[in-house]
């Protein structure tokens, strides 16, 4: 089901959020499903992505963070040679699969950990001190006409 809000109206008072409407528009993608996964915020500045990737080891998944955007992708090796198995019944989905996380700027991947069937990423947001929010004293007296005179003179 295609979103049709028009997001107009609030990027002509926003600066710096046009990826964020790009996104809110697009939507993602519907065949983007598997391997499924849940985002977690654990505190203000750290969040976690819990990736099911039951059947796949550690040396089968690639995790790769590239400016603001994190790749999770996955490929089972293939059988080794004279290993035979015979599935009477094969539920466990263990496809290729890529998945995309967009993350926002100053996020990093702190760490990745594999157990039980469920990969999970650890993300820190780390702003830089020039970037957080600091106060603006406000001086003494403002400026007159007759300074702007005397400083142009």
């Amino acid at each position: 089901m295609r979103n049709s809000f028009d997001w107009t109206p609030y990027r002509r008072s926003t600066v710096g959020f046009d990826r964020l409407f790009d996104f809110l528009e697009t939507g993602g993608s519907a065949a983007e499903n598997y391997p499924p996964f849940d985002i977690e915020k654990l505190g203000d500045d750290h969040f976690r992505i819990i990736v099911a990737v039951a059947g796949f080891k550690g040396d089968e998944i690639d995790i790769t963070a590239q400016q603001n955007m994190l790749t999770v992708s996955g490929r089972k090796a293939p059988a080794a040679e004279g290993e035979t198995r015979q599935l009477l019944y094969s539920g466990i989905a263990t496809r290729a699969f890529e998945r995309r996380f967009q993350l926002a700027d100053f996020v990093r991947v702190d760490k990745a950990d594999l157990a039980d069937g469920l990969l999970i990423i650890d993300l820190v947001r780390e702003v830089p001190e020039a970037m957080k929010p600091h106060k603006i004293a406000i001086g003494g007296t403002p400026p007159t006409l007759f300074d702007a005179d005397k400083k142009a003179a």
